[in-house]
């Protein structure tokens, strides 16, 4: 039985389990109370966009996207990131058994993996697999809200966004499939920096638009991104915006902050 473990619990996220439903009830709450947001709730996405930053800065945006996903009843989720360690060509897929999260283990969906692999020709890049924070982060709050589903990491290195774009395409088109995309936004610029450049990405992304993207977001799981667009776009599928923020609310740092967004595609 080969476990992928939660080798970012305890940085990214909490380990124990009462500190992480502490800290999801928190973003909860705020959900709960925000009158204005409340239909947005309601929606079922096929798909989410999802922050990977440490949950202290851009979880209630995660924790969003995923609430809203456990709407859409399915049998197995799909988390495509980038690659922040490991340099590799191409789409690499997670042959583990299992994955190991703070609520327990999700067991991977290896015959689903197998025909997404026969057809498009992944890869196994184990080392890609081994530290990535960009899908680990999403697996806590999937076993959270879903935990009777089965999931998909798959981890793209160097790769054409119309390549990933066909996967994701694929599997919008199955019913008992949900596909996550991990991005944050700008980096490490000044916050009326961040929020020009975000705003690039807003609105291609709620314009279902890749041409405005090319125009200066700065997202750094662009190619899930522009291949998730690529995807709703020829499916007639819908995107709602459903939170954005920077670093700077929670650091008050508004010299270096980072850009997190949370979208729904429906």
């Amino acid at each position: 039985m080969k476990i992928r473990e939660a080798k970012n619990c305890g940085s990214f996220y909490p380990c124990n389990i009462k500190e992480l439903d502490n800290l999801i009830d928190i973003f909860n709450n705020a959900l709960n109370s925000a009158k204005e947001i409340q239909h947005k709730l309601q929606i079922k996405p096929k798909a989410i966009i999802s922050p990977h930053a440490g949950y202290i800065y851009s979880g209630f945006s995660a924790n969003f996207a995923h609430r809203i996903l456990a709407n859409q009843k399915v049998k197995r989720v799909v988390v495509i990131g980038p690659s922040h360690h490991i340099y590799f060509e191409g789409i690499s897929g997670s042959f583990f058994n299992y994955y190991q999260t703070p609520y327990g283990k999700l067991e991977i969906d290896i015959p689903y993996l197998n025909v997404i692999h026969k057809t498009f020709k992944l890869k196994f890049e184990k080392q890609a697999h081994s530290l990535e924070h960009s899908t680990e982060t999403q697996m806590p709050l999937i076993s959270k809200y879903q935990p009777n589903v089965k999931v998909i990491e798959l981890i793209y290195g160097k790769a054409d966004y119309k390549e990933l774009a066909k996967i994701i395409k694929w599997l919008l088109q199955d019913s008992l499939t949900s596909v996550v995309i991990s991005t944050d936004l700008s980096h490490f610029h000044t916050q009326d920096k961040a929020s020009m450049l975000d705003g690039i990405c807003l609105e291609g992304i709620k314009k279902l638009d890749n041409n405005l993207l090319d125009i200066g977001c700065e997202a750094c799981g662009i190619v899930g991104v522009k291949a998730l667009i690529e995807s709703a776009k020829s499916l007639n599928l819908k995107s709602e915006i459903l939170d954005y923020r920077t670093s700077a609310e929670v650091t008050k740092d508004t010299k270096k902050v980072v850009g997190y967004t949370s979208v729904a595609i429906y």
